[in-house]
């Protein structure tokens, strides 16, 4: 079973206008709402794929209800812990030609709350795989993935861990089986600027990520596709899948999603690696996060 935690759900109000003029009033051609935060995008895409999965985390107030109402919807197994006080936050995403984004704080996490969230990863099993995605809120301590692997450690979980700076740097002691930053992540973690070009010294960054606990690396290079180190020690590479951006919401979300669904149905690193690009890939090509269909159609093309 994989289970996703989304520590800041969000619902994401996209709005489309041709010609967005600051400082006017602008009428929007189209509006959509969907289900945001990282993990979330997960669980979307891994029931996209037919893939089981429970989304866990937090909601709060009137948006917390109706994200839930909406995953519920969905077919999305979820288990929530409703906060006391406050409102799952609102993303606002302008799209007119550039995208623009303005990301809601979200409600405060109480100390109760986390112990809540703690007792309900107690109960996964040897086997399980628990994905942690995304920022935490600052009402939490700056070291709570680490907290968690640490409290679930040698339990034979697999951990999956998409996050950038110290969030990501102080879980690799625990040997998380996936990690995936983008190259520019990969290169803060590193103390060097990388380009998305240059296979060999992203590799060797990887690598180096391996030295330090992470089991496999796989690390998105925007137009210049993904590279996989595996716990194996082969660098597998994959290019990026071919179509018009439409969307770069949720693509690294659903790459760590078709990553997780390729490597549950045939236990292949390099069939992981072709879903993932492909499943990201599709989720860049639409509107919101792929469909199965589209996923698909992707992956014939690479």
């Amino acid at each position: 079973m994989i289970y996703t935690v989304t520590f800041n759900p969000a619902l994401d109000y996209v709005v489309r206008v041709t010609d967005f003029r600051l400082g006017a009033t602008n009428r929007c051609e189209r509006e959509e709402l969907y289900c945001g935060g990282k993990g979330i995008n997960v669980s979307l895409v891994l029931h996209e794929l037919g893939i089981q999965n429970a989304a866990l985390g937090f909601i709060a107030g009137f948006t917390g209800a109706a994200l839930k109402q909406e995953l519920d919807a969905r077919g999305i197994t979820t288990d929530f812990i409703l906060l006391p006080r406050g409102f799952s936050r609102i993303n606002v995403k302008l799209k007119s030609g550039e995208e623009t984004e303005i990301n809601g704080r979200g409600p405060q996490i109480d100390p109760r709350s986390l112990e809540a969230l703690y007792r309900k990863l107690d109960a996964l099993r040897p086997g399980d795989t628990l994905v942690l995605a995304g920022s935490i809120p600052a009402s939490l301590p700056a070291d709570v993935y680490e907290q968690i692997l640490r409290r679930l450690s040698g339990r034979e979980l697999r951990f999956v861990v998409d996050a950038a700076g110290s969030l990501l740097e102080r879980v690799l002691p625990y040997r998380p089986f996936l990690i995936k930053p983008n190259h520019h992540e990969l290169g803060e973690l590193a103390g060097t600027a990388l380009s998305p070009d240059d296979g060999e010294r992203i590799a060797q960054c990887a690598r180096g990520l391996q030295r330090r606990g992470a089991r496999n690396v796989l690390v998105s290079m925007a137009g210049f596709g993904a590279l996989l180190v595996t716990e194996t020690g082969e660098v597998l590479r994959q290019r990026a899948a071919q179509g018009a951006l439409k969307n770069s919401v949720g693509a690294g979300d659903s790459m760590v999603a078709g990553f997780l669904a390729g490597y549950s149905e045939k236990g292949d690193y390099r069939y992981a690696l072709r879903l993932g690009t492909a499943a990201g890939g599709a989720t860049a090509f639409s509107d919101g996060l792929a469909v199965r269909s589209c996923i698909e159609e992707v992956l014939k093309t690479l």
